[in-house]
């Protein structure tokens, strides 16, 4: 089995290396024999680009096959575009998001695919919220979030509790019933409502112990409508 690791990125050239390193030594259960990372640029003005032509990703010491598929946009298209290009482009099994800003810790990849992989969920959200110590975020961010997670929730009728969460895995036949359309922000209400429409198996919280604060930018330029 494959994981397609989907890394959109915009001016992200003081983390994005730092950050496949991450991803390429990851944890990952037995079930996984390749790991694939699909980095899409989304005509980043700064070294972004650069950084990842010059990369080279070692390999890993439990054989896991490591691929490194890099896609670039030749002008900003935003979040949820850079998304659906990976999405095109990625050959797992089951596809993972992840920034490359290090707010999302890697080693957390095991809590998030156990749910799909023991059969219980089609789809999973990592929650900032969920269980143990989790990262201090600011108050009116943190409550944005949990507003937004409300809404969501009482339209889609899940009770989800961090819809905004970069991290979500899913399999690529659920990826299949659904047709994205939103090219920034916007991705993220609009794939947990279609996803809540598409009759995949219950969508699953996973605590993310490990998250932390960002220290980069956030993936992809926030501009124009969402």
């Amino acid at each position: 089995m494959i994981l397609s690791v989907i890394i959109p990125v915009y001016n992200e050239q003081e983390t994005v290396t730092v950050l496949l390193d991450q991803v390429i030594g990851a944890p990952l259960p037995q079930e996984m024999k390749g790991l694939e990372l699909v980095v899409v640029d989304d005509c980043s003005t700064d070294l972004t680009r650069e950084r990842l032509d010059g990369y080279e990703a070692p390999s890993r010491s439990d054989g896991v096959e490591v691929v490194l598929q890099l896609k670039g946009h030749e002008n900003n298209r935003g979040k949820g575009a850079a998304l659906r290009t990976g999405f095109s482009i990625a050959t797992g099994q089951i596809l993972l998001i992840q920034d490359a800003d290090l707010e999302y810790d890697p080693a957390d990849y095991p809590v998030l695919l156990k749910p799909i992989l023991s059969g219980r969920a089609d789809v999973v959200y990592g929650s900032r919220f969920l269980g143990g110590p989790h990262r201090v975020l600011f108050f009116w961010h943190y409550q944005g979030n949990r507003f937004l997670t409300l809404i969501s929730n009482m339209l889609t009728d899940l009770n989800l509790t961090d819809m905004e969460t970069c991290y979500k895995a899913f399999t690529a036949e659920t990826l299949g019933k659904i047709n994205l359309e939103s090219d920034r922000f916007g991705f993220e209400p609009e794939f947990t409502a279609k996803v809540a429409r598409s009759g995949c198996r219950p969508i699953t919280g996973a605590p993310m112990p490990k998250a932390r604060k960002s220290v980069g930018r956030t993936a992809c330029r926030r501009s124009g409508p969402s």
